[in-house]
């Protein structure tokens, strides 16, 4: 497997079935039962989840625990996902993983997950009420941030490159997509 392909493995996946999986560098994911097997991301797409996540915690309020992958937040039984980076309250998480919905999922965007993450993975965040996701493609800076609505997500943001976006939910905090990649 290269580094930025996902590999689908059909079968009906659980949550107990993720703790067989070898400890092997690969994620893996569970979406509605496949399992998903992502190599490991590339550098680029490290920076940006890592500074993305040191500028929420910076921010975040105490009651409120901000991790960046691997953490699994487990939907449903049938439903395991590694988000980029989470954001809960500190409450929501067990000692293992998170056992329930997120306040915000972040995901940064590599070639082989693309489609995962903008269809799949925002289907299934929608349909379990997360509030807040947002996408960020570290190839053009680019952040697109949906919010949910009436049961369905609404985009309040798309900003590239110097734009700053001054983010609400779910607290307060500024972002600029340069700045969570040096030397571009």
């Amino acid at each position: 497997m290269s580094v930025m392909e996902t590999l689908q493995v059909q079968g009906h996946w659980t949550e107990r079935d993720l703790e067989t999986l070898p400890d092997d560098g690969h994620r893996y994911e569970i979406i509605d039962g496949v399992l998903l097997v992502n190599a490991a991301p590339i550098p680029d797409h490290q920076e940006v989840a890592l500074r993305l996540w040191r500028l929420l915690d910076d921010a975040a309020p105490d009651s409120l625990r901000v991790l960046v992958a691997p953490v699994d937040v487990v939907l449903a039984n049938d439903t395991v996902v590694e988000p980029d980076v989470v954001v809960a309250l500190r409450a929501d998480f067990s000692g293992t993983n998170l056992p329930g919905v997120p306040l915000l999922a972040v995901e940064v965007l590599s070639p082989g997950t693309r489609r995962i993450d903008l269809a799949v993975k925002l289907e299934r965040y929608r349909r379990a009420g997360i509030a807040s996701y947002w996408v960020i493609d570290p190839a053009t800076l680019r952040l697109v941030a949906r919010e949910l609505v009436d049961g369905e997500y609404v985009v309040v943001a798309d900003i590239g490159d110097a734009q700053t976006w001054d983010a609400i939910l779910p607290f307060a905090v500024s972002i600029t997509p340069s700045r969570l990649l040096r030397g571009r």
